[in-house]
């Protein structure tokens, strides 16, 4: 079995890896039936120089491996027929901008496994970068928030050595007064709250944040059930919201009455409520600044997320008026929105290590032994030129 890790070919680049150099040699002691090969990449956080001096092998033609490993899309011209490719695709919730993508993997009889799909029998993800999502972009809230108000300056996450140079600038940081919510309770959000800690902002009960009054920063987090609730009134039931998200109603209002600087960590499901429509936005009692939109669905649940931002750009006005960008990102009259779509890519080499060790203790043993948990093959979307079971509701968006 040879196994190729591919050079990023997404536009904007993204800088992680699968593997770092040494979880590339982690996997050949032991899985010493596998050979590794690396394509060489002027992109990565992780120079071709690291894996050379490391052992491993740089190789351009990936054609003779079995797997291929990357993490963002794939460029259709550079995909192999035939192949095992594990990245990123972005094409199991029908995105428009991927259908071509899509259609190329099946027309080229390529296995695809989507690592968003990676998950044991409970449903849980294996693999994810999510905790440096919600890292990367409640830090980037933060530096939005402090340009907006005039308070502070933040170096951008992207120029720092890593997670714990990061944790050492909030450590001095003072945010006067300022109210941020925050809405989710999975990998994203609990990275998001890894930096509210290392900023020494206070955590507050939902209802405490809605009744009281502070002097300080104060925060809080949002569970489903804090920001919706049942249409009939019934007691809320996680599990009968998440098969039924339009027997709910928006309950996030008044918390977004009370906030500064918003920070979106959740899951949203297109049949889910809205919860900052263009009306809510125009509200002249709303006092929201800055909103970082990490979950960044575009024309999604939150109106001024009209596009996604980028890390070199990753701040943009939004005017609730003209529902529309402004050229002043931190305009007096505008909502200044963080959505930037690709956030691990800013500290790439403490995300790439943290994602390449859950592929290894989590995913390699059924990759390349037996699936006996199933974790490939529920991840496995197309296979020999035909969408699999588990993904045949694709078959329209595929035919286009």
């Amino acid at each position: 079995m040879k196994i190729g890790i591919l050079g990023e070919t997404k536009i904007p680049p993204d800088r992680r890896v699968p593997l770092t150099p040494a979880q590339c040699l982690e996997i050949q002691s032991k899985f010493p039936e596998t050979e590794l090969v690396v394509q060489p990449s002027l992109l990565r956080s992780f120079a071709d120089k690291e894996y050379s001096e490391a052992g491993i092998i740089l190789q351009e033609d990936l054609s003779d491996c079995n797997i291929l490993l990357g993490v963002k899309e794939v460029a259709i011209p550079s995909l192999i027929e035939d192949k095992t490719y594990l990245f990123f695709s972005h094409t199991a919730k029908e995105q428009p901008y991927n259908r071509k993508l899509l259609q190329a993997v099946l027309k080229k009889r390529i296995k695809l496994v989507d690592y968003e799909y990676l998950t044991r029998r409970d449903n849980v993800r294996v693999v994810a970068f999510g905790r440096w999502a919600g890292i990367v972009g409640a830090y980037n809230g933060l530096i939005a928030y402090g340009k907006k108000m005039g308070l502070y300056t933040l170096e951008s996450a992207q120029n720092l050595r890593g997670l714990d140079e990061m944790k050492s600038k909030l450590a001095s940081l003072k945010i006067p007064g300022a109210r941020i919510v925050l809405t989710g309770g999975g990998r994203v959000a609990n990275g998001a709250l890894e930096i509210m800690h290392a900023a020494g902002i206070r955590e507050v009960a939902p209802q405490s944040y809605l009744n009281s009054e502070f002097t300080e920063a104060v925060f809080c987090r949002l569970d489903p059930w804090h920001y919706t609730r049942h249409s009939t009134g019934k007691a809320f039931n996680f599990d009968h919201f998440l098969k039924n998200p339009r027997d709910y109603d928006n309950a996030f209002i008044p918390f977004a009455l009370k906030s500064d600087l918003y920070i979106a960590c959740h899951f949203w499901d297109p049949d889910s409520p809205i919860l900052l429509s263009e009306d809510d936005l125009k509200n002249p009692d709303l006092p929201l600044k800055v909103i970082a939109d990490i979950s960044c669905d575009i024309n999604g649940p939150i109106a001024s997320t009209i596009r996604a931002s980028t890390i070199a750009d990753p701040v943009y006005g939004y005017d609730p008026k003209t529902k529309s960008e402004v050229s002043d990102p931190y305009g007096a009259d505008v909502i200044s929105v963080m959505a930037v779509d690709n956030l691990p890519g800013e500290l790439p080499r403490d995300a790439s290590a943290d994602f390449g060790r859950a592929l290894i203790d989590n995913v390699f043993p059924s990759l390349l032994h037996k699936d006996d948990e199933g974790i490939i093959q529920r991840a496995t979307i197309t296979e020999e030129g035909a969408l699999t079971e588990e993904f045949a509701y694709l078959e329209s968006y595929a035919n286009g």
